[in-house]
């Protein structure tokens, strides 16, 4: 056979098989997928990946495969198209369908998701950003924007720490005081479920003294199983007269003037959060705590710990002592 031939018969072969991926492409495009329910709602969080806005579509109850999806949304030019909201899925909806609703943003309702961490000047930007929401709060100082809504004046004057981070559904042109309003109200219910079954004995006068604390162990904790003992260990130091000695009320005390490197001299540069050089709690939150640094504050784990230090992995190692602190300084943070 000659090489000509050989190559005409590989060409065509080639074709066939192109021709067999696109046909089948085509009919998964274009077949149902199989509902979790014959009716569902699924939200697509803000800021989401191509590939997480699959994730989240098969968590939510629709099995779209997703290499597919993505060759899918990549060949028709739609991967920087998709938008956030809650979606509704009826069945019979083909993968080419969900992505067509997801991309012209066909939602039932909008959404504005406030991330566990963040500070409330970062909400406010966040808030301030959503497109589909009535914005009377612009220009609004933090204590006219907390009254607007009903919240006791803080001993700050702002709102950190009071709202509860979570994802919120809205109708377009919702005010954005609506938002507040119910981050507000959430966070209440949970702080006061949290310090009604707190332990006994913790170094806490108030609820806000405990939503304080959470808010440092949220700003602590790199590893979810670590916050029980970090909280643990500043009621130890509470308890004992100790400064708290926490970086992140540190940091937050900086405002603006942290550049990312937090040297010797800011942490002897005095500021209300300077937990170094003063006794006891900040005068308020540092960040918008989840409801697992809630409970973490207020069970703290039973432990005599002191002192941590990072390993280097996100999780922490735990000491008694000053001496054992040292060593494990030594060997995590200065490797010798």
């Amino acid at each position: 056979m000659s090489l000509l031939k050989k190559c005409l018969i590989a060409c065509v072969l080639l074709a066939m098989l192109i021709g067999a991926a696109a046909y089948g492409a085509y009919r998964w495009a274009t077949t149902p997928v199989q509902l979790a329910t014959p009716q569902l709602d699924v939200t697509i969080k803000p800021h989401s990946s191509l590939r997480s806005v699959t994730t989240q579509l098969n968590r939510g109850g629709v099995p779209v495969e997703p290499e597919l999806f993505v060759l899918m949304t990549r060949v028709l030019g739609l991967q920087t198209a998709l938008k956030s909201g809650n979606y509704e899925f009826k069945q019979g909806i083909t993968p080419y369908d969900v992505l067509q609703k997801i991309a012209r943003g066909d939602v039932n309702e909008y959404v504005a998701t406030i991330i566990e961490g963040w500070t409330f000047k970062h909400m406010r930007a966040e808030l301030d950003a959503n497109p589909a929401l009535k914005h009377d709060t612009a220009g609004m100082a933090d204590a006219d924007l907390l009254k607007a809504i009903g919240a006791p004046e803080t001993p700050t004057g702002t709102g950190e720490g009071l709202f509860f981070p979570d994802t919120y559904l809205f109708d377009k042109d919702t005010s954005d005081l609506d938002v507040y309003r119910r981050a507000y109200r959430l966070m209440k219910l949970r702080i006061d479920e949290a310090w009604a079954a707190r332990a006994p004995g913790l170094p806490y006068k108030t609820p806000y003294d405990a939503l304080t604390m959470a808010s440092i162990v949220e700003k602590e904790t790199g590893k979810a199983s670590d916050r029980a003992m970090v909280a643990g260990v500043f009621a130890n130091r509470l308890r004992a007269g100790m400064p708290l000695q926490t970086d992140p009320t540190v940091i937050y005390g900086m405002g603006d003037s942290y550049t990312g490197h937090l040297r010797k001299k800011d942490l002897q540069t005095d500021t209300p959060y300077n937990t170094y050089m003063r006794m006891g709690l900040p005068p308020s939150p540092i960040a918008l705590p989840g409801v697992a640094s809630l409970q973490a504050a207020l069970n703290p784990a039973p432990t005599s710990a002191l002192y941590f230090v990072s390993r280097g992995d996100g999780s922490s190692i735990f000491s008694d002592t000053l001496g054992d602190h040292n060593k494990a300084v030594d060997k995590y943070i200065r490797g010798q």
